[in-house]
């Protein structure tokens, strides 16, 4: 697939000097290169759209201390549905908050508030995509070539228990969830499920899900991995991957779908999140030896998925989703203004972004940990 970029990808995300973190009230010393990054383009995507800012409340033994932080949306701000890419997605999101299924797990104050979060990431994408089944369809087609045939539907924050019922032992018995379930028709012109997980700017470090008997037994029961018993299944990096894998296969087993497969959707620059995708991708066994009911596990790229959006017609919706999660294109030349460049020049981008990026914004303005 082509890129929206007109030059060659950036092979890394670029490291943001302190100093530009800190001018534009984003400087977080917990965050990774990635998430630094991340969220100066978050900051960029809420200024350019006139969105107040709010900040980080962090508690200690003096009492609480307020920390502004311009990757978070003000109280107002959240309220009026502004992290969200269109009132109608708002709509979506209000709609699916009040019909969720008993149990779902939504943090509210990160979906409505927090820029950097994947869980809005998730809706900003897909919720277009659910109100419009046949952009839906063609782009899944581009993402699964082999697998998608039509999409009926997309479900957000679902599991396969009835009321998320932790003592159902065809599960996990823990609550577990996806992001995402499409139910299409494959290929064959049968009733199949893609089963999704997306990340954006997590790190992939934790904390983990408590260790249960019953992973262990899963692990053997799906039949999917060389070494069943392998660490790595329940490791802080490859948990979450191996408990919705293994669930998906589950729900096959179970009856609930005839076939799946589990994608997991990242950033191609978040390397944490890739090397852990690459790890856990080699404990499973060979796809070619799988028996034809096996959950595939296969890893997309943000990108892909944005660009696969724009192939299937939705232009103006896949260049506003660019500029908000991939242009880091437009991080690399603010922070070229402070490394080697003079004064003037700094003070310049820090008032508006390049001329590149602002022909970009202004395109697309025609239209988790995620912790702050």
């Amino acid at each position: 697939m082509s890129s929206f970029l007109t030059t060659a990808p950036l092979p890394r995300v670029p490291l943001v000097p302190q100093s530009i973190l800190k001018d534009h009230g984003v400087a977080c010393i917990i965050d990774s290169r990635f998430r630094a990054a991340a969220r100066l383009l978050q900051h960029l995507w809420l200024r350019d759209n006139g969105i107040p800012t709010g900040h980080h409340i962090r508690k200690d033994g003096d009492g609480d201390v307020v920390i502004p932080l311009e990757s978070l949306l003000s109280p107002e701000a959240a309220r009026a549905g502004r992290n969200f890419i269109s009132p109608a997605v708002h709509t979506f999101v209000r709609r699916e908050l009040i019909m969720r299924e008993e149990g779902a797990c939504y943090d509210e104050e990160r979906l409505f508030g927090n820029a950097l979060s994947s869980m809005p990431m998730c809706f900003n994408i897909f919720a277009p995509l659910a109100m419009d089944l046949e952009l839906a369809t063609v782009t899944f087609r581009l993402l699964l070539p082999n697998f998608v045939k039509q999409v009926h539907s997309l479900r957000f924050e679902t599991a396969p228990s009835r009321e998320r019922d932790r003592t159902d032992t065809r599960f996990l018995m823990d609550g577990s969830a996806w992001d995402l379930a499409i139910e299409i028709t494959d290929l064959e012109g049968d009733r199949a499920t893609v089963f999704a997980e997306c990340k954006f700017s997590e790190t992939m470090d934790g904390p983990p899900a408590r260790p249960r008997e019953r992973y262990v037994t899963a692990a053997r029961e799906v039949e999917l991995y060389n070494d069943p018993d392998s660490p790595v299944l329940s490791s802080v990096a490859c948990e979450q991957f191996f408990r919705e894998h293994a669930l998906s296969q589950l729900a096959v087993n179970a009856g609930l779908t005839p076939r799946a497969m589990f994608v997991v959707i990242a950033p191609r620059l978040n390397r944490r999140v890739q090397a852990a995708i690459r790890i856990y991708a080699n404990e499973l066994i060979p796809e070619e030896e799988l028996d034809y009911d096996r959950v595939r596990f296969q890893a997309i790229t943000l990108e892909t998925v944005i660009d696969a959006i724009r192939q299937a017609g939705a232009v103006d919706l896949a260049k506003m989703l660019w500029g908000r999660y991939c242009d880091f294109e437009r991080i690399f030349h603010l922070s070229m203004t402070e490394t080697g460049g003079d004064q003037s020049s700094r003070s310049n981008s820090a008032a508006a972004p390049p001329p590149s990026s602002r022909k970009r914004s202004r395109r697309g303005n025609d239209v988790e940990s995620n912790h702050a």
